[in-house]
């Protein structure tokens, strides 16, 4: 209780807010990213921000970490005026930042990514020893439980991201922001971490948190902000909105929810695979025995676990890896599987390839966007000029098209790939394979990244692949993607082939038993 002017009691005075943004802008050359936004996030709320691919949700929050500089408007914390002009304010104002690629160093152990930064002194001893204590006493409370010496480039995705939380916390971090944190994580991950976000919350700690799914959105925040093309347009509490709405609200118009597809029309087999068998550098056999067909017409998905042999399966259809034995078969003519067969010449053969890794496979970061639209194919004759030279006027014009024709923003050809939203980035990609109408389209994790409105794109575009005749061989951690694109899933563990579904003949409970090996009719 406070006291009035004569003394009296008064009610306890509100708290201040835990963040206060104020007419933020920050443009990159032509590019507005942010435009007079303004903010308030509540102590001890999670707080929501959704938004289209480009909307400037990232650019925001790096403001508020530090990354970037606004070019104006100001910025409160806990109701205090604080100047942030690098990562080293917003950790001492207590923001940590987790973001969409971890920033750890994979051969450094847990707990030396942990104090990395943060040492007491110039012996590592005493630090070792204090950060050791408290790693145990954060993820006690916090249920962080994650192996202090085990080296972070050979634990899971999952456990790499606690480590990312624990390096905040150990850092004091009292605001914690989180970039699409859900994006590189397994559904029973996913869901681990909304316990942990939950248990933070309750600890008084604030929670910002960028996502593209609006069911995690109504699941775990108790309110959330709507960006559109760079502005604030709404901020409103979660348990009085829809995903429907949100996603209304992110795109400006109604977003199919569902796909929508007519029964599939199965063909003949165009692509047939027997006894695949592939060892890693280290001997371990990666793909053990796996045979399957693919057929004409159908979108067939394979469900699993990130790092149970879909990577490897892919690389070696795509061309980028050599298989140890086996046999692989397109259009009843057998492909070179052996260390001396490349990508290209898969495309020639009629497959395309969309990578699940779009910065180290499926782009060329430092290059500008008509040079990526046209990586593969760029001695396609429409793309060569007099003398066999490369056509760049042709291949900058084919770029513009794919531009506005996925709606990649902003559309501009001489803009490099590292300038453009994770979920831009995924649409150059999609749009250089699926234009070149492949008979075969190899998918990695689609809509990784990408914002409700264009994933509604792209499904629609795998489907009228599928309905044109082409096969679609589609790899993905999210079950509600496989179920409702796949006419036919596949579920892999540990290299194998673990069992075989019909979409509408099973559930995700059925799925998520053969993701962990356990047969579900004996459950072992």
């Amino acid at each position: 209780m406070t006291k009035d002017t004569l003394g009296q009691p008064n009610a306890a005075a509100p708290l201040p807010p835990a963040i206060e943004l104020i007419g933020i802008s920050k443009a990159f050359g032509p590019v507005q990213a942010n435009k007079d936004i303004s903010m308030t996030v509540a102590k001890g709320a999670i707080h929501g921000i959704v938004g289209e691919n480009g909307a400037g949700k990232s650019t925001l929050m790096s403001i508020l970490y530090g990354f970037y500089k606004a070019d104006s408007g100001s910025v409160n914390i806990n109701g205090v005026p604080t100047e942030i002009n690098d990562s080293h304010d917003a950790i001492a104002a207590g923001i940590g930042m987790v973001h969409q690629h971890f920033m750890l160093v994979d051969t450094f152990t847990v707990l030396e990514n942990v104090i990395l930064g943060a040492e007491d002194g110039p012996l590592l001893k005493p630090s070792m020893k204090k950060a050791r204590k408290e790693l145990k006493r954060l993820a006690d409370e916090y249920e962080l439980d994650v192996d202090p010496d085990a080296i972070v480039g050979k634990i899971s995705v999952g456990l790499q991201q606690r480590v990312e939380i624990l390096k905040a916390l150990y850092r004091q971090a009292d605001i914690l922001i989180l970039d699409e944190p859900t994006g590189v994580l397994t559904p029973s991950e996913a869901d681990h971490l909304f316990r942990i976000l939950k248990n933070l919350k309750e600890q008084g700690k604030t929670i910002v948190l960028i996502t593209h799914k609006l069911r995690e959105i109504m699941d775990v925040t108790d309110t959330v902000s709507v960006m559109r093309r760079g502005k604030m347009t709404a901020t409103i509490q979660t348990n009085t909105t829809s995903p429907a709405d949100l996603a209304e609200a992110m795109v400006g118009r109604r977003v199919m929810m569902e796909v929508t597809k007519s029964p599939a029309i199965i063909g003949e087999t165009v692509m047939e695979i027997k006894n695949l068998i592939v060892k890693d550098n280290q001997g371990v056999e990666r793909l053990k025995n796996i045979s399957f067909e693919l057929k004409r017409g159908e979108v067939l998905g394979i469900a699993g676990v990130a790092g149970n042999g879909q990577t490897e399966l892919l690389e070696v259809l795509g061309g980028i890896r050599p298989a140890t034995s086996g046999e692989v078969f397109m259009k009843g003519e057998s492909i070179d599987l052996t260390h001396k067969a490349n990508a290209q010449q898969r495309r020639q053969r009629g497959i395309g390839h969309v990578p699940e890794d779009r910065h180290a496979r499926g782009l060329v970061m430092p290059f500008m966007t008509w040079e990526n639209t046209a990586f593969g194919y760029h001695n396609e004759p429409e793309f060569r000029g007099k003398l066999g030279l490369a056509n760049q006027k042709a291949m900058f014009q084919d770029a513009l098209g794919k531009m506005e024709r996925f709606d990649i923003r902003p559309p501009l050809p001489r803009l490099i790939a590292s300038s453009f939203s994770g979920g831009n980035q995924q649409k150059i990609v999609l749009a250089r394979e699926i234009e070149r109408n492949p008979d075969v389209l190899l998918i990695g994790q689609p809509t990784r990244g990408v914002d409700i409105g264009a994933i509604e794109f792209i499904h629609q575009q795998i489907i009228e692949l599928r309905d044109a005749g082409k096969a679609i061989l589609l790899i993905s951690v999210e079950l509600d993607e496989i179920q409702a694109l796949s006419d036919r899933i596949l579920v892999m563990f540990d290299g194998i082939i673990q069992g075989e579904r019909l979409p509408d003949e099973t559930d995700k409970s059925e799925l998520g038993l053969l993701m962990a090996g356990i047969d579900p009719e004996t459950q072992k």
